[in-house]
């Protein structure tokens, strides 16, 4: 080991390089007691404030000194050591302000009601589960849900809602899901395997489960999961195992299918969602919420607020403070015997007997609800709106004319910005057409149609508008080139403006049956013909 050097001003360590072991007396006695005036003790909750830990010798050695320890942990009975010690929190910072700060991605909540979780579940007359036994005649509601009995319907009604979700989005953006416990995570892994073949044909990782079952292939699954470069997996079911700890900066949507008791978990599974990562695109995260955890905690006002105290103050005859305690209270907890730490992340007694939960696998579910909830503009309520009439308000900060909007939209590199602008503010195009069950719809007109009132026109139906109104376009070009054109108008209506982007649309049948793009381009006299020919489309189109 080299000599020490007192002569710096700022010193960083880790309590393991500088802590007493049984080899060595402890690295941090090199310096005096009151060598230091101010230390930060980073991740403070992680055992150094335990009186029998040997990282608290360093802190007790350093006494002197002004300490402050910063942590994202709420106060629960495994970090009582820490709130303890350092006693009433100085300052918060929140994740409402993080976010308003652009530190912190923003995030959408999507609440998804199953009909089974509208009305609750009560089983025929001598239904038996898939064990043979009898399931009680009881109503059951989403609390009892995957806790008392186990609905297959159910899970894969979620499991296809998430798929379309993720179709209509994208489907290589990093998903964690939040199952009731490790049983209810494997069932619906092969709900999602089953719904996503195609990519499991060429990923077989791309739905894994990560549990403590797992062990350390659950850990090299994670840290794929984690890794900025590795596509796959695409989707992990978990139960408590990825609730804290976990970094996951190119998470997309974070899903809720159990019911969290818990305010301080709550936040941390909503954490795995709030990193940044522009390089990546990932600019807000969804929340899909199938069990109406995320609506009522973002409604509680404990939600974002200060850590909870209290300060007990003693004082004498006088008047004068004999003693100040402060008292640390632990957030709310539901009282629920199957919502505690480490419960949901046990596997099914399956020992002895049967297991406890009952598994019925008949019937079908369907998703009777899908409301989508938006921060308000101070950053601190959810407001529920539809995803279309939001879309309408955020168009119409960007442009005040349709006029204004169209010259954009007409132009191939500004219609890119302009698509970049809306995702920026969590309106994907794909989604926003699936929601407003236009599929066939130029983006562009339904885009107009919400922030304007414009007529609704399909992509056939604008280049039909076209064709009518003039039926002479292009004459100045031969029968050739007009063939091309036509045939690019015809690409548009199927597929839209991308499909009039130059060079590709000259490489995809039917265009490329004219020739190769150089025999297309003599068509047209050359290359900057062709392309002003097709810009001259593009602009007509849209002015249509």
């Amino acid at each position: 080991m080299g000599a020490v050097s007192h002569g710096r001003d700022i010193y960083f360590s880790t309590y393991q390089a500088i802590a007493s072991d049984e080899r060595r007396p402890g690295l941090y006695r090199e310096f005096t007691r009151n060598f230091f005036d101010f230390i930060v003790i980073d991740e403070c909750h992680r055992g150094s404030a335990r009186e029998d830990s040997s990282w608290r010798e360093i802190l007790d050695w350093f006494a002197p000194a002004y300490q402050l320890g910063m942590t994202a942990t709420p106060l629960r009975e495994e970090s009582r050591d820490s709130y303890a010690y350092f006693g009433t929190p100085l300052y918060t910072y929140s994740l409402a302000q993080g976010i308003a700060d652009g530190f912190l991605a923003p995030y959408r909540v999507h609440r998804i009601v199953t009909e089974l979780d509208a009305a609750g579940w009560r089983p025929t007359v001598g239904e038996l589960d898939r064990y043979g036994r009898a399931v009680p005649d009881e109503e059951y509601q989403t609390k009892d849900f995957e806790r008392v009995v186990s609905l297959r319907a159910r899970t894969e009604a979620i499991a296809r809602h998430l798929t379309d979700f993720l179709k209509n989005t994208d489907r290589f953006a990093k998903t964690i899901v939040f199952c009731v416990d490790q049983d209810h995570a494997s069932e619906m892994r092969q709900a999602l395997v089953n719904l996503n073949a195609d990519l499991v044909a060429r990923h077989p990782d791309y739905v894994s489960r990560v549990t403590s079952d797992e062990g350390d292939i659950g850990k090299g699954k994670l840290s794929r999961f984690q890794d900025l470069e590795a596509e796959t997996p695409v989707i992990l079911t978990t139960s408590q195992l990825l609730t804290t700890g976990v970094d996951a900066p190119t998470c997309k949507n974070v899903a809720l299918a159990r019911v969290v008791g818990s305010m301080a978990e709550f936040k941390q599974i909503i954490g795995r969602g709030t990193r940044l990562r522009e390089d990546y695109r990932k600019l807000w995260f969804n929340i899909l919420d199938y069990t109406g955890t995320a609506t009522e905690k973002f409604a509680d006002p404990a939600f974002d607020g200060e850590p909870v105290a209290a300060i007990s103050t003693e004082i004498d005859e006088t008047g004068a403070i004999v003693s100040e305690v402060s008292e640390q209270r632990e957030e709310h907890e539901r009282e629920d015997p199957f919502d505690q730490p480490g419960v949901t992340d046990l596997p099914p007694d399956t020992s002895d007997d049967l297991p406890r939960k009952l598994y019925v696998d008949g019937g079908t579910v369907e998703v009777v609800a899908h409301l989508v909830y938006d921060l308000d503009s101070d950053g601190k309520r959810l407001t529920c709106r539809k995803l279309t009439d939001w879309t309408g308000e955020k168009v119409r900060t960007l442009y005040v004319t349709p006029a204004a909007f169209r010259a954009d939209w007409a132009l191939p590199d500004k219609r890119a910005a302009v698509i970049e602008q809306l995702l920026e503010r969590g309106i994907d195009l794909s989604l926003l057409l699936a929601d407003a069950n236009r599929p066939d719809d130029d983006a562009f007109d339904v885009l107009c149609h919400l922030a304007w009132n414009a007529p609704l026109l399909t992509r056939r139906e604008r280049a039909e508008r076209l064709r009518a109104a003039e039926p002479d376009l292009f004459t100045h070009y031969g029968n050739d080139a007009r063939a091309v054109l036509d045939a690019l108008l015809e690409k548009y209506a199927v597929g839209g403006p991308d499909q009039l982007a130059l060079p590709e649309a000259l490489k995809v049948s039917p265009v490329s049956d004219f020739g190769n793009p150089s025999e297309i381009a003599r068509r047209f006299g050359g290359p900057d013909r062709m392309r002003a020919a097709v810009a001259e489309l593009t602009e007509r189109l849209y002015a249509a």
